[in-house]
């Protein structure tokens, strides 16, 4: 298991596969394994075997592509919570394009999972993670240079994806 002896990078992707788990009535009920399946390798990218770029989102998808995983899981993973972003501050950007992006309910819900389970895998509010996420990265990192576009988009999918789920969920989003 790739993942499975990193301590919180391991409870935090419990946690958003779990996240996912809840969130699923906000996807199409054909793409709603898809969305978990997603959740579940978001950060596989993260795994010290797997580290070329350095940049886990693309490092992620490349690993999945070249062990078979299907394709729209790969760009799921390669630009999960608006990692497009980032990759631009990065200089990986043109990279990351081999990847398609596209703005849908399944790609909202993985980054409404990712960006609600903090790095030791509890649930907070997405201003929290966002706040949580600049403090550990720094204000120089390419997370903070990037924040300025990316906060939007993922404020943006959240309200997307609580839009879409039954008044019940949502309530306890």
């Amino acid at each position: 298991m790739l993942l499975g002896h990193s301590g919180n990078r391991w409870r935090h992707t419990v946690g958003v596969a779990h996240r996912a788990a809840e969130l699923a009535a906000a996807v199409p009920e054909e793409e709603r394994d898809t969305l978990v399946a997603a959740a579940w390798l978001h950060d596989i990218g993260y795994a010290i075997p797997l580290v070329d770029t350095g940049f886990h989102p693309l490092d992620g998808a490349r690993h999945l592509d070249r062990t078979g995983w299907r394709r729209d899981i790969a760009d799921l993973v390669a630009h999960h919570s608006g990692a497009r972003f980032v990759a631009r501050e990065i200089g990986l950007e043109a990279r990351l394009s081999v990847y398609p992006w596209e703005i849908t309910p399944l790609s909202d819900a993985l980054a409404y999972a990712d960006q609600t389970v903090d790095s030791t895998g509890e649930r907070v509010s997405l201003e929290d993670r966002l706040t949580d996420m600049l403090h550990r990265h720094g204000p120089r990192s390419a997370n903070a240079r990037a924040h300025a576009v990316r906060a939007p988009y993922l404020r943006g999918a959240a309200e997307r994806v609580e839009a879409r789920l039954p008044a019940l969920v949502a309530g306890a989003a």
